[in-house]
């Protein structure tokens, strides 16, 4: 039988809560019902990090605390978890002291998400330079203090360790219970195993899955939608298992960005890179890869990757699994090969062959924090080349026509990038801009593939080589 509540811990404390309405943000919760107005509103959207709180959970057996948006963070994402807040540091914590030492606040209202951003840090008890803390940061934005003293501050924090943390009473809200809040027309659901989402999406196709709600959130800040009906996936224990095998990655659609960064950065450096430039901390913290790849935005961070990787998906429902090539799944914008009530479960990546070369970029106007204007993904190997590109049309598509333009030189294979897209302008780039990129990046990768050195066909930013 499900239980009609979900559990957590505040600041150590535990709380319970029957009545959750479903699209709830962990933010309004704070400010509105208990009052606790430290943590701020700004964007209201995950840019801009004045409304981070610390997120604890049990991983491997071990307590782990993340920065997330407050703001997209939903009520629902939140059982089994520890909050902490602002607030809930004494004052004498070693970055609120650092932070004050160094004169690193002046209108303050950015200053409780930069402390708990480097709250979590400090709980990470790792040895940072000043690149790898700006990396960290890149998710808090300050208008007015200037960035130089918060990460004085921070790099002075850093060398006191953490205080110990008993993980009890967190481990002890753990269970494989499935939850549900509501009725048929307005429900929290956040089912514990595969079979009990399965049952559940089956019988209301119509719910809205929510993985990390970086997306999601937004639909509800900022599109002002209605959704009554959310199932929440972050408690199914089988989305959560990363698998890397002599063959390739298997991936639970619900692992996030953070949780996939090792193994992505084995799998090849660039996969590394794609993943950095994904939001901030506290977006790669929350997203997911199933989630990138199941919303079929156009211009999703992963899928071109992924696809010119030849990566294939596990979509379920009830009790039937199938098999697709990923770049199958996109059928047009908004529309993918995805029946109601089937689901993404888990991504096959192929491990890349030692005598293959792989290149990945992304292009936008900001280097953080900031949706690709083109994304472009090439994979030479012995069977042939696959090319797949973001924001070059209505979804993730493969350049097929480009492929093979390819056995005959170079100048066929930039005119059949014509041929492959048309893409459109918006506000992020004119339509001119992206075929031109698109080509030059295929220039890019061809030279790359040819044994010229990434110093003088990149410019790298420092900490892309330090993290």
């Amino acid at each position: 039988m499900a239980r009609a509540c979900i559990r957590f811990l505040r600041n150590g404390e535990p709380v319970t809560l029957t009545d959750v309405p479903p699209m709830q943000t962990l933010l309004d919760y704070l400010r509105l019902t208990q009052r606790k107005t430290g943590t701020k509103e700004g964007c209201n959207e995950g840019d801009c990090g004045a409304c981070t709180v610390a997120l604890g959970s049990i991983r491997n057996g071990a307590l782990v605390y993340e920065p997330v948006n407050a703001c997209i963070q939903l009520m629902g994402q939140l059982d089994g978890k520890e909050i902490i807040t602002v607030e809930d540091l004494d004052g004498n914590h070693p970055v609120q002291t650092a932070l004050v030492k160094h004169h690193a606040s002046q209108c303050g209202f950015c200053t409780p998400g930069f402390v708990m951003s480097l709250f979590t840090l400090h709980e990470k008890a790792a040895k940072q330079t000043r690149a790898g803390v700006n990396e960290y940061l890149a998710g808090n934005l300050c208008r007015c203090t200037g960035y130089r003293p918060i990460v004085d501050a921070a790099l002075e924090a850093l060398n006191t360790p953490p205080a110990p943390r008993d993980a009890a009473a967190l481990a002890a809200l753990q269970d494989a219970q499935d939850i549900f809040i509501g009725d048929d027309e307005s429900f929290i659901a956040s089912p514990a195993s595969l079979d009990s989402l399965a049952e559940i999406y089956e019988s209301f196709p119509d719910a809205t899955l929510v993985a990390g709600a970086t997306d999601v959130g937004l639909w509800i800040t900022k599109q002002m939608r209605t959704l009554p009906r959310l199932i929440f996936l972050n408690r199914v224990r089988e989305l959560q298992a990363l698998h890397d095998g002599p063959d390739g990655l298997e991936i639970g659609a619900g692992v996030t960005y953070e949780q996939a960064e090792e193994a992505f950065s084995a799998l090849h450096p660039d996969m590394a890179r794609l993943l950095w430039r994904i939001g901030s901390k506290q977006v790669r913290a929350s997203g997911t890869i199933g989630g990138n790849i199941a919303n079929g935005s156009p211009i999703g961070d992963t899928p071109p990757a992924l696809i010119a990787l030849g990566a294939t998906i596990e979509l379920r429902k009830g009790s039937h699994t199938r098999r697709l090539k990923l770049e199958d799944f996109f059928i047009a914008y908004g529309k993918q090969d995805r029946q109601p009530g089937e689901f993404v479960s888990r991504i096959f990546v192929p491990k890349i062959n030692a005598k293959a070369s792989f290149h990945a970029y992304k292009i936008s106007k900001r280097f953080d924090q900031d949706i690709s204007a083109v994304c472009g993904a090439f994979h030479f190997a012995a069977d042939g080349p696959r090319i797949a590109f973001g924001g070059m049309a209505a979804t993730p598509k493969r350049a097929r026509k480009t492929e093979a333009a390819l056995a005959q030189g170079l100048e066929a294979a930039l005119a059949a990038l014509a041929e492959d897209f048309t893409p459109l302008s918006d506000m992020r780039a004119s339509a001119e801009y992206r075929l031109e990129t698109a080509r030059a990046l295929l220039k890019k990768a061809l030279m790359e593939r040819d044994g010229l050195a990434l110093t003088q066909t990149r410019v790298l930013a420092a900490r892309e080589v330090v993290l």
